[in-house]
Order: structure tokens, then sequence, then C-alpha cells
């Protein structure tokens, strides 16, 4: 696990902090791994022996999940079935424990402001509470529910480029619905990231011919950094 303090993150271009705290689970690799040196360690409490083995087995089920549906979604625009879910392969995908504290009375109720992930796609099992929402075309905030077994999943700025912004990232927020201000909100966000040398250009079955691609060519990790610095994680 890697600690994260609860008042860093904000939204892209926002000032105001999400009200959240948060614990992260990232890949384990063997010593001897070329890219083992590059992820951070993760940190396990030494009371909760159990959580290692559980939290893990959580994060190659989700792992094992977010490759089949990008094969699925490979397969939709007739590309080689490994064309997006290669690029998890050993990749630095994060699996994040959210605690949403109470939101105290007076304070603006949006628990995390307007964004889009940074990684392909992100896989969100279902939280304890109401209030994620999503941003339509028609630019209306719709609620989303997730169902006790169901997952929710959403594009994100990594998918958007590779596909030329022919998947536009997801624009969500995270809202206190009335009446769940005392509520505690916990939810697992499983971020699919590729690994850290992955180039995001644009692949070419989704650049017109004699057309200049939307995105220049650019490294997960470059981009990664990049994104980290805008919402204040890095």
């Amino acid at each position: 696990m890697r600690a994260l303090r609860e008042d860093n993150e904000h939204a892209k271009d926002q000032c105001d902090p999400d009200l959240k705290e948060f614990y992260h689970v990232g890949r384990e690799l063997p010593p001897d791994h070329p890219l083992h040196s590059r992820y951070p360690t993760n940190v396990w409490p030494s009371e909760l022996p159990e959580l290692r083995r559980t939290s893990l087995a959580l994060y190659n089920a989700l792992d094992a999940c977010a490759r089949t549906l990008l094969e699925s979604l490979a397969r939709a625009f007739s590309l080689d079935e490994d064309a997006f879910s290669a690029m998890l392969l050993d990749g630095n995908s994060v699996l994040r424990a959210l605690h949403y504290p109470p939101v105290p009375a007076g304070v603006d109720g949006l628990r995390a402001g307007p964004h889009e992930d940074i990684n392909l796609i992100t896989l969100l099992c279902e939280a304890s509470d109401a209030g994620l929402e999503i941003l339509t075309r028609r630019g209306e905030w719709l609620a989303v529910p997730a169902h006790p077994g169901e997952i929710v999943v959403d594009a994100g700025d990594m998918l958007s480029r590779v596909t030329n912004d022919v998947i536009p990232s997801t624009t969500h927020r995270v809202i206190t619905p009335p009446g769940t201000n005392e509520r505690h909100r916990y939810s697992l966000p499983f971020f699919a990231h590729p690994d850290p040398d992955c180039d995001l250009s644009p692949h070419p079955a989704f650049v017109e011919s004699g057309q200049a691609a939307n995105h220049p060519p650019i490294t997960a990790a470059s981009f990664l950094e990049m994104r980290l610095k805008e919402i204040g994680l890095y």
C-alpha cells in the first residue's frame, strides 16, 4: 500500500482539494524484473497480515478483467485482439481504497470535483453509497448507481489519446446526495495503466489518411507525470 495525504489531490484546473483520503495498492514484481525499481513499493500494515493477500487477489482479478474488456474493445474496431490489452502487460496499474468522510454542515457537498481519469480505463466496484455522476454529451450530470456485483467502467485520457479522441475520456464527479452527508462513503476504483515506456501515440486505425493525429507521441510515464502535476500529486 502507498499512503497519500487526504488534502493533496484536486481535480484538474480546480483549486479546492477533494474531500477524500486513500491508499494505493500497486503491482508487485520480482526483484529481477526490469520494471521493479520504477514502481513504488507497497507498504503493508503489520496489524493486518491478511490485507496483502486479499488486496492483491482483488488487484489481479480486476487486472484480468481490464485486459478482457480491452480485448473486446479492440475486436469492436476490427483491430488485433491485443491492440490495447498488451499495453497493460506489467503495467503501472493502481487499486485505490477510497474513503470519503462525512461532510460537515455548511461545507460544499462536492466530494470529488469534475475530472477525467489519467489511465486507459477505470473499473469501479460498487461503492458503499451513491454519489458518482457522469457528464453526458448534452452537458447534464447523470447519476450512475453500481448495484452489488456490478462494475462501472469509464474511459480515461490515455485511451482517448490512443484512439485519437474517438473514445472520449469520461468526465465524472462524486457528490453528496441529499441525506447522505453524515455517512462515510467507500469505493475501490482500479486504474488500468500501461507500462511506463508504452507509446501513447494515436493508433493508425484512428487517424484518417492524409490527416495529422490529434496528439503528439508521448510515453505513458511522461504523460502520467504531467497529469499528476496538474492534480497536485507529483
